[in-house]
């Protein structure tokens, strides 16, 4: 008996992926998000059993990703989820604010059906392109049994939500997971898994939640604690109304001693606090002893994804959520 036909729906929002450049042998002097997504899609193999469905979300450089995006996305994300017959989605997605639209797509979601974003390094136009490969790499992970959750394929390599992060601004393999290492990894149109699919610890946020208006999302900054730190940039962020400060420390965790006290009164006035680390692998081992501050810890956060996290949560605030 046959099994039922699967939907696999690839969602465009941009990115290199989507690029073009007047040379061939250009890499780098390309423009971003210049083809449709139907055009990627056109020559894409298809496991037995599978069809493509494909909708332009947005078409836009992810360096330039907002909130508006970000809402949209997940709108039609959570649309095609619902769908029963839908037992995938892929997204193509620029790489430079990837590990953001995941992370917060996780979030809001915590999809149980596999959702893939996948990215180039080198413009479509490209002699030597990537994006063909590792769409096709991602239509393996979304339609491979057990796939679940959102993740990232790049490279040949699957990354979870949770832990990927941009590592290298020009290389082709320009992504990692930190100590957590890969989920799997794609290996001629075969998935070999490295390690458990994970779940996230957090419910969804839900979509519905989400504001219309960009205008109304909590506006959240990075700080970053290094030598000379000067307080003038946490008393500066709290005056003009910014509603939450992750500050990338050093180390462990730990947080110059010149903006401790404002930091602490920023928590005061209402703004929130995580203190994440800037180191590139690791995470923050949440104890007095060792961080020296009552400030929140992000624990395995990068300063980015706990970027995100703080609006997510500041978002819940409003909502009269905790």
């Amino acid at each position: 008996m046959q099994s039922a036909p699967r939907t696999l729906v690839v969602l465009g929002t941009g990115g290199t992926i989507a690029g073009s450049a007047a040379s061939a042998d250009d890499n780098v002097g390309y423009r971003a998000a210049t083809l449709s997504v139907a055009a990627l899609v056109t020559s894409l193999a298809l496991p037995d059993g599978v069809t493509v469905e494909s909708e332009q979300v947005a078409q836009l450089d992810s360096k330039d990703m907002d909130f508006a995006t970000w809402r949209a996305l997940a709108v039609r994300v959570a649309f095609h989820l619902a769908r029963p017959e839908v037992a995938a989605i892929v997204v193509t997605h620029g790489t430079d604010t990837l590990e953001e639209t995941a992370y917060f797509l996780q979030r809001v979601l915590a999809p149980a059906k596999p959702v893939v974003f996948t990215a180039a390094m080198r413009p479509a136009t490209s002699r030597l392109s990537d994006g063909p490969q590792n769409l096709a790499d991602a239509v393996t992970a979304a339609t491979s049994f057990g796939a679940q959750g959102v993740v990232v394929v790049v490279a040949g390599s699957v990354h979870s939500a949770l832990d990927v992060r941009k590592v290298h601004p020009y290389r082709l393999a320009a992504f990692g997971s930190g100590d957590a290492g890969p989920l799997a990894h794609v290996e001629e149109g075969r998935l070999r898994a490295v390690r458990a699919w994970p779940r996230s610890e957090a419910a969804a946020f839900g979509v519905e939640r989400l504001p219309n208006d960009p205008a109304t999302w909590p506006w959240v900054a990075i700080v970053t604690s290094g030598a000379g730190a000067d307080q003038r940039a946490v008393r500066s962020l709290v005056d003009a109304g910014c509603a939450g400060i992750v500050v990338a420390a050093t180390g462990n965790g730990r947080v110059h001693g010149a903006l401790e006290a404002p930091l602490r009164e920023a928590m005061t006035r209402g703004c929130a606090v995580l203190r994440s680390t800037r180191c590139l692998d690791g995470t923050v081992i949440d104890a007095a002893a060792s961080s020296g501050t009552d400030i929140p810890s992000a624990g395995a956060l990068t300063p980015q994804q706990a970027r995100v996290e703080l609006i997510v949560r500041l978002l819940g605030r409003s909502c009269g959520a905790a």
